[in-house]
């Protein structure tokens, strides 16, 4: 469920803000005057969201590909590729 707090709880009652937003693992919609005006989310939830677009991203780079006539990479090759960069980022850091 939406979970929508007034601007003014921003100012009196930010630390509220801040457990609710950890908490619930939701967005909080901020009103001004009645209207919707930001969202309020935990640092955590924001880069799950960031994640997710971009893999969404990705897919439609691999859907317009698909499109436009290349041919699709076996799921062994991919999965080879995938594990090859995987291996490489953890010798680096």
């Amino acid at each position: 469920m939406a979970i929508i707090k007034p601007i003014s709880d921003l100012r009196n009652k930010s630390n509220e803000i801040s457990v609710l937003a950890h908490s619930s693992h939701e967005p909080i919609y901020i009103t001004k005057n009645g209207e919707g005006d930001l969202v309020v989310m935990s640092i955590a939830q924001y880069r799950q969201l960031e994640l997710k677009l971009e893999l969404f991203a990705k897919l439609a780079e691999a859907q317009a590909e698909l499109a436009s006539g290349a041919k699709p990479q076996l799921f062994t090759v991919a999965m080879k590729d995938i594990r090859k960069r995987i291996n490489a980022k953890k010798k680096r850091g």
